[in-house]
């Protein structure tokens, strides 16, 4: 690779992505990358669709729409996957959509499904954004240096227009705020994050200089949320405007420019970013917006009955995501991994179309929103575009998605300073070189999530002393870690770090604790009114527990969960009504209810066969 956007993080960051090809796993959730990889990244004509959007002639849609976006979105993802997977026919795939959505440049060296007469409104800098990112994530994996040269020079023109049309207070120029129509300007304000990325490529000070500009347009027309996230004590729902999908993404441009000038406010403004978007509005599947895809204080009314439209968007999940394992690199703190594995175990794996079931007359691989109270999945197309005449359309979470499971070995394994790190527990293997020029080879056997035990065998150079990192999920209150059968201490919530020196045939057991634990929504919001409180949650490990119409059983009923001690009393069943992962009986004052993974939960898509989350209680 001629051109990284990484080589500062190796400076700022905790923990690193791993290498290439390192990890080749297995199970459930490697069955998910490689769907999507075969189902959805493999298919050039799609790519050729994508890119025909930004033909010169073929510009204005209607609505001056997000059509633009797809391109990049998508590119992001096949990216990550390609990191993991190293499939040759998906290299080649990506390699000739870039090299097709380069002739679309015009003379002026804009990518843009927007005429002259229209740029600059909409979300004309949106998409244009994404073939920013687009560009850079395949730079990451390029093996062509004059098409990389090619890219870079691309990029460039690309974003010399903008500079020469956008500023602050510059004569003839305007404000990245007034950009767009829509949501004060904060979808065109979140370009700063492939700006500065272009920085750390190229290095010209012209780029760092505006991404402080558009820094300094505060994100929204008519208030700082940069500012208000380094005071840090008024919540993101409470903003004047709230759409978290893009907002999540202004600070993740926030991040990237703190990565580059080492000012530590810009690390407190998207700490304490994470922290009150967690304790205001991540909901127990790690997602948001329990009213459409907008932060609304989402972890009290994820269990409020009154609104009954879409929630739960899929790209916010994603992006979501994707700004915790930015997070993660950054700062090694674990509970980015947790909030990671809570989305990717619920929100993001449940919202695969793996029955490819149709909405609006088309297949997508991913569903757009994920129901928590008495709804069901498949409801609508989040972003739907006709990008075809009448003829065929595409929607903005169905781009987004693979980024989501190509983060999931983007972060399974990881790399620090010191040796190397496990944040999820997936069947398979993974090897690191290791600073003092040796090699470790990770072996792990496991059914996790389903089973409560992970065995990890180690392989390396005799005597090889480097310290090995096992994170410890906060859900599990007692966790068991041993080497070679000797115990050694595990909090949760923490990494359990062994240092030592490794031999081959080193073999670590992690045992889990596997209750289920009752989340009650009194305990979340006592004062929530009487149709919301009277409501509890079941979870397993990092995975929530629904009840599921297809069982038989009124999902909507009142029932009395038995309480031992904060963990409800199950034991595991078969059913054969549908597919499952996981499936328990949940023992009750009236005998027992059924509760299945919520991934498995409501795949039928059926309108008039409700799941639920959040169990009614009398």
């Amino acid at each position: 690779m001629k051109y990284t956007a990484y080589e500062n993080r190796k400076k700022t960051d905790a923990f690193s992505a791993p290498e290439i090809g390192a990890g080749k796993y297995a199970g459930a959730i490697a069955d998910s990358i490689g769907y999507i990889e075969r189902e959805q990244l493999m298919d050039p004509a799609l790519w050729a669709l994508f890119v025909e959007q930004f033909r010169i002639g073929n510009v204005d849609d209607w609505d001056l729409g997000w059509r633009s976006e797809y391109w990049g979105k998508m590119m992001r993802g096949a990216c990550f996957t390609y990191a993991y997977t190293q499939n040759e026919a998906l290299y080649k795939v990506l390699e000739d959509t870039v090299r097709d959505i380069l002739t679309t440049q015009d003379a002026y060296g804009r990518i843009t499904s927007y005429s002259f007469f229209k740029e600059f409104h909409g979300w004309d800098v949106w998409g244009r954004k994404y073939v920013l990112l687009g560009m850079q994530y395949f730079l990451e994996i390029c093996r062509d240096n004059n098409l990389a040269d090619e890219v870079i020079a691309s990029m460039k023109r690309q974003a010399d227009y903008l500079i020469a049309k956008i500023g602050n207070g510059e004569v003839g120029k305007f404000p990245i705020t007034n950009a767009s129509e829509w949501w004060e300007g904060l979808n065109a304000s979140s370009i700063l994050e492939p700006i500065v990325r272009l920085y750390n490529l190229t290095g010209e000070q012209r780029y760092l200089d505006f991404a402080k500009g558009i820094i300094d347009a505060g994100g929204l027309r008519s208030y700082n949320i940069f500012e208000a996230a380094l005071e840090g004590k008024q919540y993101p729902y409470e903003y004047p405007v709230t759409k978290a999908y893009e907002m999540i993404s202004n600070f993740e441009g926030i991040l990237e420019y703190y990565r580059v000038t080492g000012e530590e406010k810009y690390k407190t403004m998207v700490t304490n970013f994470a922290r009150l978007v967690i304790d205001s509005d991540i909901t127990v599947i790690g997602c948001a917006g329990t009213t459409h895809e907008l932060f609304d204080h989402s972890k009290v009314r994820q269990f409020d009955p009154k609104f009954d439209g879409i929630m739960q968007e899929t790209c916010v999940t994603v992006t979501w995501m994707k700004f915790c394992w930015q997070l993660l690199c950054l700062t090694g703190d674990p509970a980015y991994a947790d909030q990671m594995e809570t989305s990717i175990y619920n929100a993001l794996i449940g919202a695969i179309n793996v029955n490819k079931h149709v909405c609006k007359n088309q297949i997508f691989n991913f569903d757009s929103y994920s129901p928590l109270l008495n709804d069901v999945r498949g409801r609508a197309v989040g972003g739907h575009k006709d990008i075809i005449k009448n003829r065929f359309w595409w929607g903005c979470c169905v781009a987004i998605g693979a980024a989501g499971t190509g983060l999931i070995a983007m972060t399974a394994n990881m790399q620090a300073k010191n040796g190397a790190v496990v944040n999820f527990y997936m069947p398979g293997e993974y090897t690191q070189a290791l600073a003092d020029g040796k090699t470790v080879k990770l072996t792990m056997d496991t059914e996790y999530p389903v089973g409560d035990t992970a065995k990890i065998k180690v392989c390396t150079d005799a005597d090889n002393a480097f310290a090995l990192s096992l994170r410890i999920p906060a859900w599990s209150k007692q966790t068991s870690v041993t080497v070679n059968g000797e115990a050694v201490e595990a909090a949760a919530g923490t990494y359990c770090v062994i240092e030592r020196a490794w031999k081959c045939g080193d073999e670590i057991t992690v045992k889990f604790d596997m209750r289920t634990q009752i989340i009650y929504a009194a305990d979340i919001d006592p004062n929530a009114d009487a149709e919301s409180i009277c409501h509890l949650a079941l979870q397993r490990g990092p995975v929530m527990l629904a009840r599921d119409s297809q069982l038989g059983e009124d999902v909507t009923s009142a029932v009395t969960v038995i309480d031992n001690g904060g963990y409800a009393e199950v034991e595991a069943v078969a059913v054969d009504a549908i597919p499952v992962k996981q499936a328990y009986r949940v023992k009750t004052t009236d005998g027992f209810i059924t509760v299945v993974d919520y991934p498995s939960a409501g795949q039928n898509w059926d309108p008039d066969m409700p799941i639920t989350i959040w169990i009614t209680t009398k």
